[in-house]
């Protein structure tokens, strides 16, 4: 989500695609580590300018992706347009909401929930870990990208530093407890070279949506 919109979540802007691109040259290989499948259907939530959104639509087998900011969601229909893309849905609307997006008639349940470099600026978190719950499937999965919690100047990407204030960062341990408040339960964490983790989250047990 982009700053300067009602409900923006803090330090969360799209970077500037040069240095972003540079930190992650293979987006798909990272979201295959955390899990994504060809058989599935998946949220891109806060997906900004698409970068993972189509490297998700190239392996899923549906995606919807969601943003606050109107800009980047056209910036990612371009994209995916691009790349000759169909098999994905672009919705702008608040990850809060992520529930009552459904279009109309539409089956709004998902396999993987993907949330990369903006969980840090959520207000919120047990909260938006209620809301992914409510569209996940009882196997389904809620991969989330974090910055490790460095301090800022350490974290370098094309000879600068990068990424959100040393403040914003969140351990490992921080996420877990406040995607647990929410309702789900972490299945595995996973380093992400060179400056990230992702924790992979999942319904408890049994659980009814």
């Amino acid at each position: 989500m982009s700053n300067g919109l009602p409900g923006f979540f803090t330090g969360t802007e799209m970077p500037d695609a040069g240095w972003w691109e540079a930190l992650w040259p293979d987006p798909g290989g990272v979201l295959t580590k955390a899990g994504l499948r060809p058989d599935m259907d998946v949220i891109d939530l806060c997906s900004g300018d698409g970068w993972f959104t189509l490297q998700i639509a190239k392996i899923a087998r549906r995606v919807v992706a969601i943003d606050l900011d109107p800009h980047l969601l056209h910036v990612a229909r371009q994209r995916l347009a691009e790349s000759g893309i169909s098999n994905c849905a672009l919705i702008q609307g608040d990850a809060y909401n992520v529930a009552s997006l459904a279009p109309e008639g539409a089956d709004f349940v998902f396999d993987f929930v993907f949330l990369a470099n903006a969980f840090h600026g959520v207000p919120d978190r047990p909260r938006l870990a209620r809301a992914v719950r409510q569209v996940l499937r009882p196997q389904g999965q809620f991969a989330i990208v974090n910055w490790h919690q460095r301090p800022r100047e350490e974290t370098i990407v094309l000879g600068e530093p990068r990424g959100p204030k040393t403040e914003l960062r969140l351990s490992p341990a921080q996420t877990v407890e406040d995607v647990e408040a929410g309702g789900l339960k972490l299945a595995h964490l996973l380093d992400v070279p060179p400056y990230h983790y992702a924790a992979i989250f999942a319904p408890p047990p049994a659980a009814a949506r």
